[in-house]
């Protein structure tokens, strides 16, 4: 199936996603804060920093600016947050300096059924004050273990599914289904053009997501091959 959008369609498909999201009960945990204007919209635009991932921290930097988008999920790619807690701390004053807000961590990948593995991870975020972890392909099986953490450390666990090439997460739906009967704070992050890619309803996977939805990937695709 091939189906080409303008930018303008585009953009327009984004501000359903958006209307549909904050109409939902998801809400983005990121702007779950005391400090929220009253009757100010829960559904906030930022930008991945794997967008930028052929430039450096100070270029991405800029961009953002350049965009006036100040909310990052920012990624241990290039020098944007590194996992060494000295480095990570150097980015985490550039982007405080530059009034960048830092809401997601990811995508992480989560491929070892270990305690250490995870609680690095996991402490990467802390350090970094990150309410949500992005993540990639974790295997079912660790999903009890990864749990543990995220009652822990009280950070939420959004698995991001990758389309009909994900052997694990597809879809939406399919993460869903693996954490519906798990600690709230485990759900998912929509990756809008990998969801079409699977055949899944957007609009319809955002409602069934609920509070269980704590990000939004959104793709400016032009083939949504579904195999």
């Amino acid at each position: 199936m091939k189906n080409k959008f303008s930018r303008r369609d585009f953009v327009r498909s984004g501000a359903l996603v958006a209307a549909t999201y904050a109409a939902s009960d998801a809400i983005p945990a990121f702007s779950q804060t005391k400090s929220a204007p009253k009757g100010a919209s829960p559904v906030h635009l930022g930008l991945t920093s794997y967008t930028f991932r052929d430039f450096d921290r100070a270029q991405l930097i800029a961009f953002m600016k350049q965009l006036n988008v100040l909310a990052l999920n920012a990624k241990d790619v290039k020098d944007h947050l590194p996992m060494e807690p000295q480095a990570e701390a150097q980015a985490l004053a550039d982007y405080a300096a530059a009034g960048i807000k830092l809401h997601a961590a990811g995508v992480i990948y989560f491929e070892k059924d270990d305690d250490a593995d995870i609680r690095s991870k996991f402490e990467y975020c802390k350090r970094a004050n990150i309410p949500v972890i992005v993540a990639g392909d974790p295997a079912p099986t660790i999903l009890p273990r990864i749990e543990k953490f995220v009652k822990e450390y009280d950070i939420r666990f959004a698995i991001h599914n990758h389309g009909p090439q994900d052997k694990l997460w597809p879809s939406p739906l399919t993460v869903l289904k693996a954490v519906k009967k798990m600690d709230p704070r485990m759900g998912c992050c929509i990756d809008v053009g990998h969801t079409a890619r699977s055949g899944t309803d957007v609009i319809q996977a955002i409602h069934e997501a609920g509070p269980r939805l704590f990000n939004v990937h959104m793709k400016d695709m032009t083939s949504y091959q579904s195999d």
